[in-house]
């Protein structure tokens, strides 16, 4: 079996129907599905797609160390020209293959409440400096031409117990992820559950996800106003004028405890009535939500205060210690981000065109779930929750060098750490070099001119 087959191989010895995208037959098909043809050599799709994972899995090496490992059966040079050449619509056919295969095993697994929970939330991430990424998705604020790199925003929902990446969007920097999140809804069924912070927390988020039959349960925005008093005055709808100033825009339905009530939200004047293309947007006129508070007295968090939204109103199926706590779990989502980014090293991206970023981006989601679907198999065998599994040691046995027929090792199981916490500060210290504030043509020229000058 050729070295490029390697991680087929160590997945089959794992689970089978997750793993059937990666085999030729299906890389082909979704080659033939996109029109793309190829002359048989060494890089066909096949080869391609298993180098460029193989790629990824060792966190993004040079195409250099590609060529090497492959025996110098084939140049750096004809390697990153044959995956220039691969469709772009052949990595979005195969990642949504895996993503429909995720879903069987979402389906019933890791639910809650009889809920399937995802988890939502976006970053960003950094590639090379070049006109054509820059003109794509721009680079942050207060940074001089040529000082800076472009920066695309990412919105990412994961499955909140076993950890898989269900959905991914690209988008320029300068994008909020509400414009991105209906892109999500087509992955969502009937009944999910979608957990997220203040940032999708708007009354046209949580409507298209009622018109989908999805709940949710958000942190209340900060520019929300939320008052628990019995009988309190709130603001109607079309309601305008100075006595309307600092109310809550929501009546108050029932109270359910003290800091627990049923509220009836009304849709925003901001919101329009028709599309940019002229159609009708089709959005209900109020929204019956659950509003709760809780403290939080946990070490290590700087707010002690949550306030939460939902529409899960059933206060007798859904207490509001279990809607705490389902919130509590959301941290999760910026642990995967940071396995993304920084385990796997997706924070800084090497392409050089936007096929070439989205390509990687796709290519990075695929690993991601491939380690994740070896962690949930060591959880199974081992008996213990996905999440105590180690991702770095699941990522480990992937990148192992030989090939792996016998029976899979055990990872190490993470012993639960309760009320653990980590300040974010650094011990070791960076090297001091000044920031460059002009382009770097520009400084050299200069440097050079001073050193004549002396």
């Amino acid at each position: 079996m050729r070295k490029h087959s390697r991680i087929v191989a160590q997945l089959q010895s794992v689970q089978q129907d997750l793993t059937s995208f990666l085999n030729e037959d299906m890389i082909n098909q979704a080659c033939f599905q996109t029109g793309h043809t190829w002359r048989k050599r060494v890089l066909t799709p096949f080869v391609i797609i298993h180098w460029f994972l193989q790629q990824i899995l060792l966190q993004n090496t040079a195409l250099k160390h590609i060529s090497l490992l492959a025996n110098r059966s084939f140049t750096d040079s004809a390697y990153c020209q044959a995956r220039q050449k691969l469709p772009l619509k052949v990595f979005e056919l195969l990642l949504a293959k895996l993503f429909s295969s995720l879903q069987l095993h979402a389906k019933s697994d890791g639910l809650w409440n009889g809920h399937r929970t995802f988890l939502i939330d976006g970053s960003s991430v950094s590639m090379p400096d070049t006109p054509e990424l820059q003109s794509k998705f721009g680079q942050p604020g207060g940074q001089a031409a040529g000082c800076g790199f472009p920066v695309a925003k990412i919105l990412a929902m994961f499955h909140a117990t076993k950890g898989f990446l269900m959905a991914v969007t690209v988008a320029p920097l300068r994008t909020h992820e509400l414009s991105q999140v209906g892109l999500i809804y087509p992955m969502l069924q009937s009944g999910d559950l979608m957990v997220g912070d203040r940032g999708f927390c708007s009354y046209l988020h949580i409507a298209g996800l009622v018109k989908h039959g999805v709940h949710s349960l958000f942190r209340v925005h900060q520019r929300q106003k939320v008052d628990f008093t019995k009988g309190r005055k709130y603001v109607r709808p079309n309601e305008k004028g100075k006595y309307t100033k600092g109310l809550p825009r929501s009546r108050q339905v029932r109270k359910l405890a003290p800091l627990d009530q049923l509220v009836d939200w009304y849709r925003p004047d901001s919101i329009p009535e028709f599309s940019p293309d002229g159609k009708r947007i089709s959005i209900r006129a109020s929204l019956r939500l659950r509003e709760l508070q809780y403290d939080l007295a946990a070490k290590g968090f700087r707010t002690k205060q949550v306030m939460l939204v939902t529409t899960l109103t059933d206060d007798e199926k859904y207490t509001a210690e279990s809607l705490a706590e389902l919130y509590g779990i959301r941290w999760r989502v910026e642990q995967n981000l940071r396995d993304l980014k920084q385990t796997l090293g997706m924070d800084i991206l090497k392409c050089k065109s936007v096929d070439g970023v989205m390509k990687e981006i796709y290519t990075f989601a695929m690993i991601y779930n491939l380690v994740r679907l070896v962690a949930m198999e060591a959880s199974r065998r081992q008996g213990v929750p996905p999440e105590r599994i180690s991702f770095i040691d699941a990522l480990r046995w992937l990148r192992m060098v030989q090939e792996v027929e016998s029976e899979m090792m055990p990872l190490t199981a993470n012993p639960l750490r309760l009320n653990r916490f980590e300040p974010r500060v650094r011990k070791r210290r960076p090297k001091q070099f000044p920031v460059m504030k002009t382009p770097r043509k520009k400084w050299k020229e200069a440097f050079l001119k001073q050193e004549v000058a002396a």
